[in-house]
């Protein structure tokens, strides 16, 4: 008998399992069946939860293949004594499947009840509670609290809050935030609709894998799409309407950041990251991406991709508000929540239509919007579709939408990274940061829609995903059509896999689909990668380059190149 915990943490918003902040960890048992270790661990967690005063507070359980969630809610202000009160029901419970003495009951409670005492904060609930009394956002951390958002946020150290009747509560407001999710175009849609604000005179507050960026100012670079982003987003006193980019990693890791959205959006879901947090399969992997919900079940808006099957799937029974969005003016989905007077975004025709109840605005046609282009990039259509729902949800005017459309760019400034195009000595490049199958996917069915004498593609993948995710990647990648293929190492990445490894899990599938050796070239980097690819590159030639590390590097030799050639 094999039994075990792993990542016990905090939750410190809403999250896959409750509306509210909590503790859990992730067990995995080996003969022994898992409901019995549940049932065990259940016992000695409502018993300890009791004996410290939390009698309350909700027990629950996640199974998943070979283990379980095991977690419950917790007081706000105590929630790293609750991982150890969490921890404390584990290990009675091991005991007891063991067969083994049982952990002092007694030494145990006192413990945790003295930790719990030490971590206590009546002053942050009080403010808490005062905010929630004003109709106005909470949001804390480890070492400040505040209230309001954006431009009505007002923030102080944890260890010096003031007592509620102390703050100008005249003075606190919130604004407008979307949360942006799904498995691909989430960083493109945050860029859009914040794009569509600054047309409307509004300052957008943004985060995303990339940076944090208020107006044109980058604040932060990095991975922003955690809770500690959005963070700093909502604290932050020029943001007018905010904009998030909310990942499925910060979501399982503490749950949402805030407990109340005007919009939430998924974009798609598709394989991913399957194995990490306990999420083994499509469906769970759609119920984590749709804890968004949780934030707008009560008066936001939750936007939702028509054309992907799971999610029309698994809001079956949602009772909020919901915004459709579609290719298909006719898709059954959408046509019916259209039918029945709610909102919705699709093409007609051509042309990119909203409504809302009995109201239908034509915002402009498909081919006006310059990262589609044409309508040959489908992946962007939706995202700009799923764009001009958010935007519109979020109070943008029709007009600035229209204008933000026009105006922005597949380029490194307006949206680095993603969709970016350089034409270069008669050849054109695109560069992407597609990591996974649905995304190469996206990009080959643009690639095919684009000429081209000869295709060079350039690909690789992080440690993080299966082997199988890899060669559904390399799979999708093929697509392309590519007469060259660059495969490159991700030194930085490689988070526990063999150097080499990767690559060549790429070249075994390449070659099974087809490749042949000769057309095959390993490099060390992408940004060598970039350069063998502009080395290789004719007039008329399209390269497709799957950049997921050294971006700026790989992106300064393509301006580079762009400059020389004229």
């Amino acid at each position: 008998m094999t039994l075990s915990f792993e990542d016990s943490r905090r939750l410190t918003g809403p999250n896959l399992f409750a509306d509210c902040p909590g503790a859990v960890l992730q067990a995995t048992a080996e003969g022994v069946p898992v409901a019995r270790f549940v049932a065990a661990w259940k016992r000695h967690a409502r018993a300890l939860l009791d004996a410290v005063g939390w009698s309350a507070e909700t027990v629950f359980s996640r199974p998943f293949e070979g283990g379980a969630h095991l977690g419950f809610t917790a007081p706000e202000d105590a929630l790293y004594a609750a991982t150890e009160v969490n921890e404390a029901a584990w290990a009675a419970a091991v005991a007891e499947l063991r067969g083994a003495d049982p952990p002092d009951e007694a030494a145990t409670v006192e413990r945790l009840r003295t930790e719990i005492a030490a971590e206590q904060s009546p002053a942050l609930l009080a403010l808490r509670d005062a905010a929630t009394a004003h109709g106005v956002a909470f949001l804390h951390d480890d070492d400040h609290a505040s209230v309001g958002l954006g431009a009505g946020s007002h923030m102080w150290p944890v260890d010096a809050l003031p007592v509620p009747e102390a703050v100008d509560w005249s003075a606190v407001h919130d604004v407008p935030v979307g949360l942006v999710t799904g498995t691909n175009g989430k960083s493109t849609t945050v860029r859009l609709v914040a794009a569509m604000a600054r047309e409307a005179d509004r300052t957008a507050g943004q985060c995303s894998t990339d940076f944090v960026r208020v107006g044109d100012e980058v604040v932060e670079r990095g991975d922003f799409s955690g809770p500690s982003g959005a963070r700093t987003v909502l604290r932050n006193g020029h943001v007018d309407v905010a904009v998030l980019e909310t990942a499925r990693g910060g979501m399982l890791r503490r749950g949402l950041a805030l407990t109340r959205a005007d919009a939430a959006l998924v974009t798609n879901v598709a394989e991913d990251h399957l194995g990490e947090y306990g999420i083994h399969s499509l469906d769970g992997l759609i119920e984590a991406k749709l804890m968004v919900r949780r934030a707008v079940e009560s008066g936001g808006v939750l936007i939702l991709n028509a054309d992907d099957a799971g999610l029309v799937r698994h809001a079956a029974g949602y009772t909020g508000d919901l915004c459709w969005f579609s290719r298909d003016a006719e898709h059954p989905t959408l046509a019916a929540h259209r039918s029945a007077g709610g909102q919705s975004c699709f093409v007609d025709d051509g042309e990119i239509v909203y409504t809302f109840g009995d109201g239908r605005e034509i915002v402009l046609p498909v081919a006006d919007v310059p990262i589609t282009l044409d309508g040959a990039a489908r992946h962007n259509v939706e995202n700009v579709l799923a764009a001009v729902a958010l935007a519109t949800t979020l109070g943008v005017p029709f007009d600035a939408i229209r204008v933000g459309l026009r105006s922005f760019r597949s380029d490194p400034t307006d949206n680095p990274g993603r969709g970016n195009y350089f034409s270069i000595g008669g050849a054109r490049v695109l560069v992407d940061f597609a990591h996974n199958a649905h995304g190469a996917a996206a990009i080959a069915e643009t690639a095919r829609a684009l000429p081209a004498k000869r295709r060079l593609l350039l690909l690789s993948q992080p440690g993080d995903r299966t082997d199988r995710e890899i060669q559904n990647f390399a799979r999708e990648a093929w697509g392309t059509a590519p007469d060259h293929v660059l495969i490159a190492e991700l030194p930085d990445h490689l988070r526990g896999r063999s150097f080499g490894a990767i690559p060549s899990l790429l070249d075994d599938e390449l070659h099974r689909l087809g490749a042949r050796a000769e057309h095959v070239t390993h490099v060390p980097n992408p940004v060598e990668g970039v350069r063998l690819a502009l080395d290789w590159m004719q007039p008329g030639d399209l390269l497709l380059l799957f950049v997921l590390s050294h971006r700026t590097a790989a992106l300064a030799l393509l301006h580079e190149a762009q400059a020389h050639a004229g």
